[in-house]
């Protein structure tokens, strides 16, 4: 099984069948294009920057609405959220994605701007691998994307939406969030890793992504 991180937080599911989550232009945020084939494409929110799905190669199945269904033998589970405090009044509503794959539970947060409650919790179940932004601003900050992390408690953390490279986005980068975690517990993977369900940690560990 592969994870790959095309930028910002555009991530690739691969085994087998290949799942993208929000993909990105490259140019409109001054970074690289995704050069990826998928067989499905999440969409958390219709924001520029994460619904570029006619960048995808393969034509995917897009997948843009909360409530569960399958996608090609796969269950895709959307959790309807919010983009920002106030209940979307300032910036609409947010999908968190959960789905499984030979036994891992991926949970993509998309642009979550809200503190999640323990009800929305509970309904996402296990999660494996947790894909939470961290940069604040448009979305939760690096204080409560940790309080999340300690609530939900996924086997692997990876940060995502934070500033890097060109990235012309003004929004916080990755250190405040990692700041005070374990030099043990944070795995610095490149821009891609393959590992497989045994090869799990037992405790959280925060995979972070680079160009």
């Amino acid at each position: 099984m592969k994870i790959a991180w095309h930028g910002h937080s555009c991530f690739e599911v691969h085994n087998g069948l290949v799942v993208v989550m929000d993909p990105h232009d490259g140019k409109s945020i001054g970074i690289k294009p995704p050069v990826v084939k998928a067989d499905i494409c999440l969409i958390s929110h219709d924001h520029f920057d994460h619904n570029c799905s006619r960048i995808i190669h393969g034509d995917p199945t897009v997948v843009r609405e909360a409530g569960e269904r399958e996608v090609k033998d796969l269950t895709v589970n959307g959790i309807s959220t919010f983009h920002d405090e106030e209940g979307g009044a300032k910036r609409g509503r947010n999908i968190v994605f959960r789905f499984e794959m030979d036994g891992v539970s991926f949970v993509h947060l998309g642009d979550l701007g809200q503190e999640l409650t323990d009800e929305e919790i509970a309904s996402m179940g296990r999660v494996d691998v947790l894909f939470i932004p961290v940069g604040g601003v448009f979305t939760i900050n690096s204080a409560t994307a940790r309080r999340l992390v300690e609530r939900i408690r996924p086997k692997v953390a990876i940060p995502m939406h934070f500033q890097y490279g060109g990235l012309s986005i003004t929004i916080s980068p990755v250190e405040a969030f990692l700041e005070g975690i374990p030099e043990e517990s944070v795995l610095r993977v490149g821009n891609e890793i393959e590992f497989s369900k045994d090869e799990l940690p037992p405790q959280t560990e925060f995979w972070v992504f680079s160009p």
